[in-house]
């Protein structure tokens, strides 16, 4: 599983600047609703380009066990990333692919918690679950951050689950995150755009570098 992901990858370039970074993932995003949403055929193309030096990790918003297999099949991803109201019965149904379940955080992660133990009992777990920040009108990459003492308090009550942490990270904030956190990796798609939609090979480099020395001394 990734330490450090880059999420919402929509070029060859982009996804190159990444790997001369030093991180270990990225996020394709096939949710048509979002400003980053990627053709399976583009997304195809990196992939290819990719394989081997970053895992690909593709990114959905309530589609079915069907169409995540399709198309993870079809364009080579690593694992996949779930956003919306997915049941465990979801990630059930995708097994064998390693499967990261993101939940959006308002006051606690309570639901996360209740969501675990409805998995333990269909005998499948998530590989990880990613904690973004809450909003109305959004199943995530709002580029703001929440309450990381909530964050922190679910990681300490969860030792044995992999922990990403996203939600307005950004070079400047993600060294802080992770010592407050201390999650088993971080996710940022907007906190290295410039302008907003483009990603920056500096920003990148410089989100990398933050949060690779923050989590060589995270405990996870």
């Amino acid at each position: 599983m990734f330490r450090i992901k880059i999420c919402g990858i929509r070029s060859r370039e982009a996804a190159e600047a990444c790997i001369a970074a030093g991180a270990d993932a990225v996020g394709l995003n096939f949710y048509p609703k979002s400003r980053r949403f990627i053709l399976p055929d583009e997304a195809a193309a990196i992939s290819r380009a990719i394989a081997g030096k970053l895992l690909r990790i593709g990114v959905f918003v309530s589609s079915s066990p069907e169409q995540i297999r399709d198309l993870a099949d079809s364009v080579g991803l690593d694992a996949v990333q779930l956003h919306g109201e997915e049941p465990p019965e979801t990630l059930a149904a995708l097994q064998p692919w390693p499967v990261i379940k993101a939940f959006r955080v308002r006051d606690s992660c309570r639901m996360v918690g209740d969501y675990l133990e409805d998995c333990q009992a269909l005998g499948v777990l998530p590989a990880a679950v990613l904690l973004d920040t809450w909003a109305a009108d959004a199943p995530g990459g709002t580029g703001k951050t929440f309450d990381w003492s909530t964050a922190s308090e679910f990681v300490r009550n969860h030792p044995n689950t992999r922990v990403v942490l996203a939600g307005g990270l950004r070079p400047e904030n993600v060294g802080e995150a992770v010592r407050i956190v201390r999650p088993y990796g971080v996710d940022t798609a907007g906190g290295v755009e410039s302008p907003p939609g483009e990603k920056s090979p500096d920003l990148i480099a410089a989100f990398v570098q933050a949060a690779r020395s923050a989590l060589l001394g995270s405990p996870q």
